[in-house]
């Protein structure tokens, strides 16, 4: 115990101290979800901006839908160039029973939504204007769905992969560092078990790594960017855990076989920098093209991400556990198998 102590406070402090090393840990990927937070705040909840001539029944009905919001224009001519040269998505001239429509190729997101809309104004509209009643009944009512806002989806990824960098860099850059400086030549001469030294260095990357997402968490929880937890969200804690070991095992990985601290930092920057952008870090990864996503399985970091996003924001029960625990655990033996196999006690 006396070892393991004293391994992990000098892990610590080497840590702390470190102020680059700190930055990297929790100001850079705060940034990224900062910005994506702030960014993607309001996405979808907002009107669709098009131009509006003329006056009239139609035009008032649009605007009372909320859907859409109308920029007054003074001619035809004027609202088809704003259109045209892409200023808005679409226009929308009510000249006595004709109403003109015209939207951008470009947007057809946009476009298709102000067609549905003008045609269902119009038609009722019309209908109306005849006195007859409807012919079928529309019953509409509101249900909830399992997609998620932004930030549901932003904070989970970002600090999954905030939490991977720091146990790969912290395990290869340690043990890169402390074998090309004798350290680790010196405790083997020691009477210090193997045990201790991989023990303190895990505990020290688990703490950080609990600092990390409370900081996470917090931020996202704040009214600016308005995180929701959801009733099972502890059920992401042993997924969190073994996404920390199983990354702590490719840091081993990582620095058995890097020779100098550049070679381990480029090293884990190759492995975890383009899986974070293969298992939907930074964009929902079910937009991707479908062997995309298949190829994404194969990374750890897809199985950690959608792991503490299944219970952290989605409040899945228990069973969803045992896929992405399955997997983590499957990447921490087999890795920290042929780590300790690789392991070398000194340059050579």
């Amino acid at each position: 115990m006396t070892a393991f102590k004293s391994l992990s406070v000098a892990m610590l402090k080497g840590f702390y101290r470190d102020k680059v090393t700190l930055f990297f840990t929790f100001l850079f990927p705060l940034m990224f979800l900062v910005v994506f937070g702030l960014i993607f705040r309001d996405a979808g909840s907002e009107p669709i901006k098009i131009a509006a001539v003329g006056d009239g029944v139609v035009l008032t009905t649009l605007e009372q839908t909320g859907a859409v919001e109308l920029e007054r224009l003074a001619d035809l001519d004027t609202a088809v160039r704003k259109v045209r040269d892409g200023d808005l998505p679409a226009m929308v001239a009510e000249q006595g029973n004709t109403i003109t429509l015209r939207f951008a190729a470009s947007d057809q997101t946009a476009a298709g939504t102000v067609r549905g809309i003008v045609e269902g104004v119009v038609g009722r509209i019309n209908q109306a204007a005849t006195g007859q009643p409807p012919r079928f009944d529309v019953q509409a009512a509101q249900v909830e769905d399992s997609s998620l806002e932004p930030i549901q989806f932003i904070t989970p990824g970002i600090m999954s992969w905030g939490v991977a960098v720091t146990a790969v860099f912290g395990a290869a850059l340690t043990l890169v560092s402390w074998r090309r400086k004798q350290v680790l030549r010196r405790i083997r001469l020691a009477p210090v078990a193997v045990g201790s030294v991989l023990s303190a260095r895990i505990v020290v990357t688990i703490g950080v790594a609990i600092l990390q997402a409370l900081i996470f968490i917090g931020i996202g929880l704040l009214p600016l960017f308005g995180l929701k937890l959801t009733g099972t969200w502890w059920l992401a804690i042993p997924v969190f855990l073994l996404g920390i070991l199983a990354f702590f095992a490719i840091g081993m990985l990582v620095g058995a076989f890097a020779k100098t601290e550049e070679a381990a930092t480029a090293a884990a920057n190759i492995v975890v920098l383009p899986m974070a952008f293969l298992s939907g870090t930074f964009f929902p990864i079910d937009a991707a093209p479908a062997w995309l996503q298949n190829v994404s399985k194969v990374f750890p970091l897809r199985h950690m991400n959608d792991g503490i996003m299944d219970f952290l924001v989605r409040g899945k029960a228990a069973g969803a556990l045992l896929v992405p625990c399955l997997v983590l655990v499957g990447f921490t033996l087999v890795l920290g198998v042929i780590a300790a196999r690789v392991f070398q006690w000194d340059d050579k």
